[in-house]
C-alpha cells in the first residue's frame, strides 16, 4: 500500500542489548486503524498525527501521549491514530527495560504511559526536534541510539546474563521446558518465574506460548507453510493452533495467509528479511 510505509534499522552493538530494532512508520491517510501483534515494550515518538488510542489485550482502551512507552503486551492490540501519521520508535529488550526503566515489567503489561513522566521533558524535546529534522531513517536511528545511550543505566543488576539465557531458551525449541531454563540459570523455578515477570512482564510459560505462536504466524505468511506444517510446531491440534495465533497476532491462520492486515504484512515480511542480521527472536517473529 503506497500510502503506508514501515522501515526498520538494526541497532549498533553499543545499544543492541537494549533495543530490538528502530523503526519509522508513515501513513498518509486520514485515520490509521490496525492490529499490532504481541511484542516487546516500545518507546514511540508521534512526530505528526492526532489522537492515538490503543485497545489492549485486556480490553482496556488507553490514549497515548505524543511520546509514550508501551509495556510488554500479552496479546494483540488494536491501534487507531488520526492521520496523517509519522512516527519513530524502538522495541525495548528485557535488558533495556531494566536499564531504562528499572521497574517490575509485570506491573506495566498492556499499559501505555507518558514517556515524559519517566525520562523528563528536556531530553525528549531535544530528541523530537532532531527526529523531525532528520532526512532519512539512518539519521533517525543515529538520533535514537544517542538517546538510548543517554538514558540507560549500565548497572543492570545481572539482567543481561539472565535475558541471554531466557532468549536462547525461547529460540532453542518450539516447546521449551522450564526445567531446562532452571538448570542453565542455576536458579530455583520460583526465582526464574519472578525474574521473567520483572524483565519480560510474563512468566516463562506465557513467553513460550507467545513466541511459538509468532513463529508459526511468520511461517504461514512468509514460508507459505500449511496448517499441517505449523501444527507440528508444538500445537496440540488445529483448534489450539488457531486460538494461540489469534491471541498473539489478532488474526486467524486463514486471515494471515489470505488477507493479512497491512501491519501484519509489513511487520512479518520486513523482520523476516533481517534473518541472520539480528536475534532469531526478532527476525523469526
Amino acid at each position: 500500500m503506497p500510502d503506508i510505509e514501515l522501515e526498520y534499522a538494526i541497532p549498533s552493538a553499543e545499544v543492541s542489548d537494549f533495543v530490538t530494532l528502530f523503526y519509522r512508520f508513515r501513513a498518509d491517510i486520514r485515520c490509521f486503524e490496525d492490529t499490532e501483534r504481541a511484542d516487546h515494550a516500545q518507546l514511540r515518538f508521534r512526530l505528526s498525527g492526532g489522537v492515538a488510542t490503543y485497545r489492549m489485550p485486556d480490553g482496556s482502551v488507553q490514549d497515548a501521549a505524543p511520546i509514550h512507552i508501551i509495556g510488554p503486551t500479552t496479546g494483540a492490540m488494536k491501534v487507531s491514530v488520526d492521520g496523517p501519521v509519522h512516527a519513530f520508535g524502538c522495541g525495548i529488550t528485557p535488558t533495556g527495560w531494566a536499564a531504562l526503566l528499572g521497574v517490575d515489567a509485570s506491573g506495566m503489561i498492556n499499559r501505555v504511559v507518558d514517556a515524559h513522566d519517566v525520562f523528563g521533558r528536556d531530553v525528549l524535546r531535544r530528541a523530537t526536534r532532531a527526529l523531525i529534522a532528520a532526512p532519512d531513517m539512518a539519521a533517525m536511528a543515529t538520533i535514537g541510539e544517542g538517546l538510548i545511550g543517554t538514558l540507560v543505566d549500565r548497572r543492570d543488576g545481572g539482567a543481561r546474563a539472565f535475558v541471554r539465557h531466557v532468549d536462547a531458551w525461547l529460540a532453542g525449541s518450539v516447546s521449551p521446558r522450564i526445567e531446562d531454563l532452571v538448570a542453565v540459570t542455576r536458579l530455583s523455578r520460583r526465582q526464574v518465574e519472578r525474574k521473567c515477570n520483572a524483565l519480560y512482564g510474563a512468566p516463562p510459560k506465557l513467553l513460550a506460548r507467545k513466541y511459538r505462536a509468532l513463529r508459526a504466524a511468520v511461517a504461514l505468511i512468509s514460508d507459505d507453510a500449511s496448517l499441517d506444517d505449523v501444527l507440528e510446531r508444538g500445537f496440540y491440534d488445529q483448534s489450539h493452533l488457531i486460538r494461540e495465533i489469534k491471541q498473539f497476532t489478532g488474526l486467524t491462520p486463514r486471515q494471515i495467509k489470505a488477507e493479512p492486515s497491512v501491519l501484519a504484512r509489513l511487520t512479518f515480511a520486513q523482520r523476516r528479511a533481517l534473518g541472520g542480521l539480528v536475534d532469531p527472536l526478532i527476525s523469526d517473529t
